[in-house]
């Protein structure tokens, strides 16, 4: 039976959050390269190989294809540990990566395993197991494109993941079925059926705008759903930096741009 650090937090901030977790003496965290943002002196941080989750002790070769997972999915092969070495609660803080809201994840409550996307695991208590997801269906498999290849988070402690814009929770009655972005999808409980389904029709397919495929989840269980993907926001901002605005060549060209606020 995985037996996980009991750790205490508490969330703070609107728009940009972080989390504050609270250590006992010995207890440990552990977060991806990146998400630190401040600790009390008396914490310990050390990198180290994989998750540090209790499914690594089969010697070197399991740390090699736990780290190897986690490579897989776009993930550092290394993670931070934030050990509590002197006496009292101390704390240690992770910050979200870009606005959006930190989710914490009770694994124990939620049956011992969430699967999410690939870039919204931000850190946890250690004995975590932070592995690799594969959805066998072929529709999945050959058209999933961000939900393709997910994370899966194991044990029976706390994880936190982080969402873009808005987060909406949704509780999936058994046989109750939603569709959606697959770049919307934060995270879902083990027991939701994940597939891909095509959106059909020429004129969907070339003029809709909304890609040609979209996810459908299927309860019983918990559903993470983000108003705002990463990948969303960083093409938009591609798109305003590097190619014509959509103004340029109309009738009021760059009086358009003007009236916008963006000046000459």
């Amino acid at each position: 039976m995985i037996q996980n650090h009991e750790i205490d937090y508490r969330i703070l901030g609107e728009e940009m959050q972080y989390v504050e977790v609270e250590l006992d003496p010995n207890e440990t965290a552990v977060a991806e390269p990146g998400a630190f943002m401040m600790m009390d002196d008396g914490i310990q941080m050390q990198t180290i190989f994989g998750d540090g989750s209790s499914q690594q002790n089969g010697g070197l070769l399991g740390k090699l294809f736990s780290a190897g997972k986690r490579m897989l999915v776009g993930e550092n092969l290394f993670m931070t540990a934030f050990t509590n070495v002197s006496y009292g609660k101390k704390h240690v803080s992770f910050a979200s990566p870009y606005p959006g809201k930190i989710i914490p994840l009770d694994l124990y409550r939620l049956g011992g395993s969430v699967i999410c996307q690939k870039d919204a695991f931000l850190c946890a208590a250690k004995g975590v197991s932070v592995g690799i997801e594969f959805q066998r269906k072929l529709g999945t498999g050959l058209f999933g494109g961000e939900g393709f290849i997910m994370e899966k988070l194991e044990g029976d402690g706390m994880a936190f993941m982080h969402a873009g814009g808005h987060v909406v929770q949704r509780e999936l009655q058994a046989g109750e079925i939603i569709k959606i972005d697959t770049g919307c999808i934060v995270g879902f409980t083990a027991t939701v059926n994940y597939d891909i389904q095509f959106i059909g029709g020429i004129k969907n397919t070339l003029f809709g705008g909304e890609g040609v495929f979209f996810a459908t989840l299927q309860g019983p269980g918990t559903v993470w759903i983000q108003s705002l993907p990463i990948s969303r926001l960083a093409s938009r901002i591609l798109q305003y930096a590097t190619g014509p605005r959509k103004e340029e060549g109309s009738i009021l060209g760059g009086l358009g741009n003007l009236i916008d606020g963006d000046g000459w």
